[in-house]
């Protein structure tokens, strides 16, 4: 843990000391911070602090230090600054928001999939664990273990509690992120998915619970924030506790299930039929562009908008075909991180590397893409390009997933339909042409003196 608070001291120094930091909060893999002034932040510096494997600038700002040590590192930054996980300092907001408002490069789409990013990243942790769970629990069925034994059904019952609650969760976390009362977009969530909706006739017409998936709680819960604010401006302060949320869950329901459901319902039909089209008539050519345009998703952190399509996939056929594609852009940069490590004699990226390894194997590359490929330039390239070679193989071999938030090797107890073998085969693709691309390709001894 020593090194842990030295580094968090560092981090705060180069941020502009405590008196900066507006909020800290943390992933898998990145520390983020938000800041008052972003001006008085030393990005130069904080990318020089050892244990520090990349910097995003972004309106909040994401150090990457890797899986483990990212928990370390955010609770010394909590010790040294006062503030709790996720807690918003007390001090002028307006400042924070003026920063964040003169942030560069805003666009409402990036805005939007970091928003989706924020409302799934708090969920990961319990999707990670649960789908694990389920995977081994399928496995053993799919072995012939006995459905009706006590420890599967117990299994099952622990592994699908998320995902069978998870429009609650979604829907809470929703209105939470765009400022209105978390509880409210939770029970836009359980209106969405709710079973009684099937015994409703609308229109002479019967509802359809779950129809729009995500989506529909996402837009439900969205709306539940706008139209709590909007409401509360007009209701004196003596009766807010009563008419404010009264009015809002009535009117939203009412409105989600007549419009926001069936807008939801072909919005979800449309991207994932869409995406399996593309799949099934672009075959090779279509794995190998979802796989070898992902790193770069992953680089500015935008990928975890992805999550809500994947879900909805999972919700309509039971599993997500583009997960074990998407995967395949980790397995690159294993590829490529090894030639690397074979050919260089710096000690630095070769500690570096050895480091960053053992995750990447595991499915969490983001190590290797700020600690490695990244900075190096070129390995970036060939990494994708072995990352293609692999996509291009999981969509012929038609292989998916029946969970999300885990990659690469972890990612093997929840392939669908048996595959295993084969989604382990487009890994092992991967990691060689990853390997070969740049070994012969991609890096130059050179290339090393400034990492």
């Amino acid at each position: 843990m020593k090194r842990e608070r030295q580094m968090a001291m560092e981090i705060l120094e180069r941020l502009g000391g405590k008196e900066n930091i507006a909020r800290i909060a943390h992933c898998m893999t990145r520390v983020r911070v938000s800041l008052y002034d972003h001006q008085k932040a030393d990005i130069a510096g904080l990318k020089n602090i050892d244990g520090v494997m990349g910097v995003i600038e972004d309106e909040t700002l994401q150090i990457v230090v890797g899986p483990g040590v990212v928990n370390k590192v955010a609770a010394a930054l909590c010790e040294l600054t006062g503030l709790e996980l996720g807690e918003v300092s007390k001090e002028d907001i307006a400042a924070q928001t003026k920063a964040e408002i003169q942030k560069r490069n805003q666009t409402p789409f990036k805005r939007l999939l970091r928003k989706i990013g924020s409302i799934f990243i708090p969920l990961i942790p319990g999707l990670v664990a649960s789908g694990i769970i389920n995977g081994i629990a399928n496995f053993a069925k799919n072995a012939g273990a006995d459905p009706t034994e006590t420890w599967l059904q117990l299994l099952l019952i622990i592994g699908g509690g998320i995902f069978a609650s998870l429009g609650i969760l979604v829907g809470y976390n929703t209105a939470k992120e765009f400022g209105g009362t978390p509880v409210l977009g939770a029970i836009a969530g359980i209106l969405v998915f709710n079973p009684a909706l099937a015994d409703v006739k609308l229109f002479g017409e019967a509802l359809t619970p779950g129809r729009g998936g995500l989506f529909a709680v996402m837009l439900a819960a969205w709306l539940m924030a706008v139209i709590e604010k909007r409401v509360r401006k007009f209701v004196p302060n003596a009766v807010d506790i009563i008419v404010t949320p009264l009015v809002t869950v009535l009117v939203v329901c009412l409105f989600t299930l007549v419009a926001v459901q069936p807008f939801a319902g072909w919005l979800s039909l449309g991207i994932t039929s869409g995406i399996k089209a593309v799949l099934d008539i672009g075959g090779a050519v279509a794995g190998a562009v979802l796989a070898g345009t992902f790193l770069p998703l992953v680089m500015v952190g935008l990928h975890h908008g992805l999550t809500p399509i994947h879900m909805e996939f999972i919700n309509k056929i039971g599993s997500t075909p583009i997960l074990p594609i998407l995967a395949m852009a980790g397995a690159g940069q294993v590829g490529a991180a090894i030639a690397i490590f074979v050919k260089t004699k710096n000690k630095r990226l070769r500690n570096i590397i050895k480091g960053a390894l053992p995750v990447g194997f595991l499915g969490i590359g983001e190590p290797l893409l700020y600690g490695v490929t990244l900075p190096l330039g070129r390995p970036f390239l060939t990494a994708c390009l072995g990352a293609a070679v692999g996509g291009a193989f999981q969509a012929v071999m038609k292989t998916a997933a029946l969970g999300i938030g885990v990659s690469g090797l972890s990612l093997i107890p929840l392939i669908a339909d048996n595959k295993y073998m084969l989604y382990f085969a487009g890994l092992f693709i991967s990691y060689v042409f990853g390997f070969i691309f740049t070994y012969f390709f991609g890096f130059k001894e050179e290339m090393a003196e400034n990492i």
